[in-house]
């Protein structure tokens, strides 16, 4: 596994989590029981997220090939060990998938430790979430690693001078053509080494299907950019943003599960909309997947705390499963990204 590289001011992850007792099951056999660990849980309970469940702030840190919990976390004991005990599926009333994180914070002298879940995605108050997978984290699993996750080997990615190169050839400092900001230089460069399988497997964008020069593989989180000339009054924006799993029609777009995947992510000075196989695609926002999701004054305090490299998300509507289906959107229909 690699070891991305950093650049100073950089925080390796910012974690909003909640306590293992606020998400908890209100039908099945383990009812009012908290989420927990592997062999305490049964498929087909149902879950919720209390009422009021105030998420908790765990900053963490590198120490060699383990991750520790930070001395400005509010969350934990500086110093403490933090691993990933399970990955929970969960699915929705609306038919998408929830993935969760079961997080172990080590005892030290000043703090009992404990567990902790982080949703991957947003987590809504009294929505029933059923569970349909419960299973180990891979070896060596870190959340740094979830950080990495966006393009895979091989993407030719545009740069300034409207050059392409394969994303593993990228160097830090090299000018990559953005579409707001014209050239701008590559701050940061992610990769990870990751068995293809469960949140991990890569979606795979067959050629043509979004103007796409050739197939396009990314993590399943990442956001394509669509530009909409018919607008609709269920996504009222021209500009919308898709995640690549709610592009899965299981022909022109699916999930790849076999083998592994290389990931590599890219950061610049701003969340940037780049081009990926000829087509736009977001750019890692730092701490993704966290900073997007914190309340205002918690986003507010991590920007105002890593100045240089504190993202503000990019304009435009975020698209889910729901939204696509209302404007009647879907991998197979919809052919054309902005060039």
């Amino acid at each position: 596994m690699n070891t991305p590289f950093m650049p100073p001011g950089l925080p390796d992850q910012l974690c909003q989590v909640f306590a293992s007792h606020d998400v908890f099951v209100t039908l099945g056999v383990n009812l009012g029981e908290g989420l927990s660990s592997l062999d305490e849980v049964c498929l087909g309970d149902m879950y919720v997220l209390a009422q009021g469940a105030t998420p908790q702030k765990l900053l963490l840190e590198h120490d060699g090939d383990s991750q520790i919990v930070s001395e400005n976390s509010t969350l934990g004991a500086p110093g403490a060990g933090v691993t990933i005990t399970a990955r929970f599926t969960m699915l929705a009333p609306g038919g998408d998938k929830l993935e969760l994180l079961a997080l172990h914070i080590a005892a030290m002298a000043n703090d009992a430790g404990g567990y902790f879940i982080l949703p991957l995605s947003p987590m809504g108050e009294r929505i029933e979430y059923t569970l349909i997978r419960a299973e180990e984290p891979q070896p060596d699993e870190r959340l740094i690693d979830l950080l990495c996750i966006s393009f895979a080997r091989g993407t030719m990615i545009t740069l300034g001078d409207g050059s392409q190169k394969p994303i593993e050839r990228l160097l830090v400092g090299d000018r990559v053509l953005t579409r707001d900001h014209g050239p701008q230089a590559l701050l940061w460069i992610g990769h990870v080494t990751l068995r293809a399988v469960g949140a991990y497997a890569p979606v795979v964008i067959a050629a043509g299907v979004l103007g796409n020069e050739a197939d396009l593989v990314v993590s399943q989180h990442h956001r394509m950019f669509l530009y909409q000339r018919n607008r609709a009054k269920a996504v009222p924006k021209a500009e919308i943003l898709v995640q690549a799993k709610h592009l899965v029609n299981g022909d022109t777009v699916y999930l790849r599960e076999i083998g592994f995947v290389d990931y590599y992510s890219l950061v610049f000075d701003a969340h940037e909309i780049i081009y990926a196989e000829g087509i736009p695609a977001e750019s890692l926002m730092v701490t993704e997947a966290t900073v997007s999701r914190l309340p205002p004054e918690l986003a507010a305090e991590v920007k105002l705390r890593f100045p240089e490299v504190s993202h503000i998300q990019h304009f435009g509507v975020e698209a889910g499963a729901n939204d696509l289906a209302a404007l009647g959107l879907n991998a197979a229909k919809h052919n054309k990204g902005e060039r």
